[in-house]
């Protein structure tokens, strides 16, 4: 295989693959917060927000102070119009919303991009009040989805610390003291083990629009792979890249259908295996036998 392009004039697709042991990779707040599964197969599913979410978590953590490489969607407490305001300010522009021109919010909108490392790669719908319009990202990723069923299970669990101080307190009575809680009860959901596998996709006329550089890509591959350590939390198991598998075009527009490529990455539960429990019982096969003229397929991870 070869090594890795970061060329963003040209077309890329790629697969993910990651897995997760005794833990919850992305629950579902309409299920109690059970890992999210597809009910009709009880595949188990990883949403592209939830992916994404972990790359600004590593590029926020490793280089978020670096100019032009801040993340617009953060859990800090930023609202997103005080950051469009950012813009506005900077361009000494004033802000009239829904009946900005047109060129002011063009030049808002890049001034996002050149900004914030999250617009440039996977844009953003900025026009919510303040207006600095809409970014059609270049890198796009599907849901991920696991290689066989999962078994969700919802787990009771008890702990020591009560949470109303009215339950702790002992009351006294002629006949005997009462109350005073020891314990409460608690759940914790998770999965015994999951395989899972998503899709990528990188399109170079995006990326030029948005300003995406050969740095950019560089950093993305970094995240997708190494993210997995700084997101530890004692409902994640253990969770890790198992490979990325990416097929590079010569061309802007392609050289062969994205779907075709991405077929060749196949993985299979090994045969002697009735219920997977590591990456160990599977098969990872990967088909570079008469790849299509002008494709060429790098791996990492692996």
């Amino acid at each position: 295989m070869n090594a890795i392009i970061n060329d963003v004039n040209r077309r890329q697709e790629f697969v993910l693959l990651f897995d997760v042991k005794d833990g919850n990779p992305n629950g579902d707040p309409d299920a109690g917060n059970l890992p999210r599964v597809d009910p009709e197969t009880m595949q188990g599913l990883v949403t592209d927000v939830c992916i994404k979410r972990k790359v600004r978590n590593f590029v926020d953590m490793t280089i978020g102070k670096e100019e032009g490489m801040r993340i617009y969607v953060q859990n800090k407490g930023f609202a997103l119009n005080d950051l469009h305001q950012e813009a506005y300010d900077d361009l000494k522009i004033k802000s009239t919303g829904t009946k900005q021109k047109r060129d002011e919010v063009e030049r808002t909108q890049s001034w996002m991009c050149k900004n914030f490392y999250d617009v440039r790669m996977f844009g953003a719908v900025m026009t919510t009040g303040v207006n600095c319009g809409q970014v059609r990202g270049p890198v796009q990723l599907s849901f991920a989805r696991s290689i066989n069923q999962v078994v969700p299970l919802d787990i009771s669990i008890t702990r020591v610390a009560i949470t109303k101080s009215e339950d702790a307190k002992v009351v006294e009575t002629d006949a005997a003291a009462t109350g005073g809680k020891r314990t409460e009860m608690g759940r914790k959901a998770l999965l015994p083990y999951g395989l899972y596998k998503a899709y990528g996709f990188i399109t170079p006329h995006f990326a030029q629009d948005t300003g995406v550089s050969e740095a950019d890509l560089e950093l993305f591959w970094s995240a997708l792979q190494n993210m997995w350590d700084l997101d530890r939390s004692a409902s994640r198991g253990m969770m890790a890249c198992r490979g990325i598998y990416i097929f590079t075009h010569e061309s802007t527009i392609g050289n062969a259908p994205a779907h075709e490529l991405l077929e060749r990455v196949k993985v299979t539960r090994k045969e002697d295996v009735e219920s997977a429990r590591s990456f160990d019982d599977y098969i990872v096969s990967v088909n570079d036998n008469n790849l299509p003229e002008g494709v060429k397929l790098s791996a990492i991870g692996v």
